[in-house]
């Protein structure tokens, strides 16, 4: 059995058995794997921390011919959510949550493993929850080529710079004169700026950004709307963060 070593995002485990886990993980090169962690349910000794979800790991594991699960060997910690502290353990779940609903199997996606990998580090050098999730959905959506256009209504062409309206069936950004009436997510300008920073800058820069938890609050209501539309359902880990942050 050829033993590979990889740098990876650690997305999710659940239980195989009594003792063992299943760990699916976002390699750097290989695309996303699901492999057995042997043990790994009864005890942590082995691998640690390292299992935690959006921890960054360097793992060992071993393929064999038409099996679709690895065999974990060991994982290294290069970067953990743990070391971050108040809620980022639950933002971490929401963030390999969404890297796990658009990741294909096997397929290398390292635009969205650096995605990744870039917003664990800039938990882990305190730059706010709140904006790195909106930054978060905001290129996760754009990478999959699903991001509606901020720039002009599509309808009459006009510029969103003064603010905009995401219309519920068609799931783009409006003007106001165009939106319907009622209907929709209001987007404040303040929040298309926060997204044409976010378009220029490493997350970890977000903390000089300045945008207020108003905007950001109305910015998390539309990326609900459209991750709702694009996935069929609400992320499990979103309905948790809003009984946190009601």
């Amino acid at each position: 059995m050829p033993l590979h070593s990889s740098e990876a995002l650690v997305l999710r485990t659940y239980r195989l058995g009594e003792s063992d886990l299943i760990v699916v993980m976002l390699t750097r090169d290989r695309g996303k794997k699901r492999g057995v962690a042997r043990g790994g349910a009864r005890s942590r000794k082995r691998f640690g921390g390292a299992l935690e979800p959006l921890t960054h790991v360097r793992m060992a594991y071993q393929e064999r011919e038409q099996r679709e699960l690895v065999r974990l060997q060991d994982a290294d910690v290069l970067g953990s959510p743990l070391t971050a502290g108040g809620e980022a353990c639950t933002y971490a779940s929401y963030f390999a949550e969404l890297l796990d609903e658009w990741a294909p199997d096997n397929d290398p996606q390292e635009r969205l493993y650096r995605l990744g990998v870039a917003v664990l580090e800039a938990m882990r050098v305190g730059v706010g929850a709140e904006r790195l999730a909106r930054y978060f959905e905001y290129w996760l959506l754009r990478l999959q080529g699903v991001y509606p256009s901020t720039h002009a209504c599509p309808q009459c062409g006009a510029s969103l710079q003064g603010g905009a309206v995401l219309e519920p069936r068609s799931h783009w950004f409006l003007c106001r004169q165009c939106a319907s009436h009622g209907q929709g997510v209001s987007v404040p300008a303040a929040a298309l700026q926060f997204l044409a920073e976010a378009a220029h800058v490493a997350p970890a820069a977000l903390g000089g950004v300045n945008v207020s938890s108003e905007a950001l609050g109305q910015l998390a209501a539309a990326h609900r709307l459209l991750l709702v539309w694009h996935l069929d359902r609400e992320p499990r880990a979103a309905r948790v963060l809003r009984e946190i942050n009601p």
